[in-house]
């Protein structure tokens, strides 16, 4: 039953705070706090903050935390699915729709629009990545790993998976 009571304290949060963010959290607080009682107002407080601290979506992170505390890894596996089903559904739903009508001259003006807009924002991101590396670890480490992993995933046609642990893993050894 604890499974269950788990997924429906994130998952109508979910649906009704669409997309995770702040405006959840106080669904789930009244969930957690008001319907089933699990924490305290003090407590969600503190899982509040210590989920700010960590990168990523708050829901999915205080779904982990809280359904962990009450259920164990199976309750942490349930509540982080909860959080996340109702995008999941809405992407698959919408995915379908855009699948039906694929061949549709709107649906192929709408791919051509957007594909600019993707790549500026790609190219905002890299130039963003860049300097928070070059200020991270200077110059020469940025172009080093850089220039590699161009090679590696240009020239040498490596999975992009294994260049980006590889350089994690140089990271975490020359660079640490």
């Amino acid at each position: 039953m604890i499974y269950f009571q788990i997924f429906l304290a994130f998952f109508i949060p979910g649906i009704l705070g669409y997309g995770g963010g702040p405006a959840s959290i106080p669904l789930i607080e009244n969930e957690v706090v008001d319907r089933y009682d699990w924490m305290t107002v003090n407590e969600f407080s503190e899982v509040l903050a210590m989920g700010n601290a960590l990168p990523g979506p708050i829901a999915t992170k205080m779904a982990g935390y809280i359904g962990y505390s009450e259920g164990g890894i199976l309750g942490a596996i349930v509540g982080v699915f909860a959080a996340v089903a109702p995008s999941l559904i809405l992407m698959i739903g919408l995915l379908g729709l855009l699948m039906k009508f694929k061949d549709s001259p709107r649906v192929k003006r709408l791919t051509i629009v957007v594909r600019p807009v993707i790549a500026v924002l790609l190219g905002v991101m890299t130039y963003d990545f860049f300097f928070s590396s070059y200020e991270g670890v200077g110059l020469t480490q940025t172009i080093l790993i850089g220039g590699i992993s161009f090679v590696l995933m240009e020239k040498l046609k490596v999975h992009p998976a294994y260049v980006i642990a590889g350089a994690l893993v140089y990271g975490a050894l020359v660079l640490a």
